[in-house]
């Protein structure tokens, strides 16, 4: 039977000293924890919150989020597609998500909020209904990707073809359309 935590608090752990133990965490909060490039497989974690923590190269083979927030993390090149797809959800504030992947991921109603999000890997993911408030999406890659009802409003340096993308009732603003029409090597001008 897998060791679980409930409603305990970790604050200013490492991998280096202080590993945390394979298990559930239910209702945790990491705070200021280091956990880059620890070996997270297999870990559920549901209803916790990381706040200003590094998991940045963590290894998430199987590992579970089931609702989860992540607060000015720093989560650079994450494999959330290796994540156990059952229940996966989480939102992410003011968090580093540089070439991180979400190949092939159902996260519909994702709520990012003032991310930078360059080369993020969104190929064949499932965003209906997320929302990218303020983020920077730099390079992001959108392929095949279910971006209906999606909310760019607010996002920039995004490039999205609408042929191989589904963004039926999708929300962009005007400043934005540049980023839809990008395929079309074309120059949009400013009266």
């Amino acid at each position: 039977m897998a060791t679980q935590f409930l409603d305990e608090t970790f604050t200013k752990i490492t991998a280096q000293t202080t590993p945390l133990v394979k298990g559930e965490y239910e209702k945790c909060v990491f705070n200021q924890c280091d956990l880059s490039e620890e070996n997270l497989s297999e870990f559920v974690f549901a209803d916790c919150s990381f706040l200003q923590c590094n998991l940045s190269m963590a290894l998430l083979s199987k590992t579970a989020f089931r609702d989860c927030i992540f607060k000015n993390c720093k989560l650079l090149g994450l494999r959330f597609d290796t994540c156990n797809p059952f229940g996966l959800s989480f939102s992410f504030e003011g968090c580093l998500l540089n070439n991180a992947s979400f190949y092939k991921t159902k996260i519909r109603m994702t709520t990012f909020t003032q991310c930078r999000l360059h080369e993020v890997d969104f190929t064949y993911c499932d965003l209906t209904g997320a929302n990218f408030d303020r983020c920077d999406l730099t390079h992001a890659i959108f392929e095949e990707s279910v971006l209906e009802k999606t909310n760019f409003v607010t996002a920039y340096h995004y490039s999205i073809n609408p042929e191989v993308n589904r963004i039926r009732k999708a929300r962009f603003s005007t400043q934005g359309i540049a980023g839809l029409l990008e395929k079309y090597d074309i120059i949009i001008e400013n009266e």
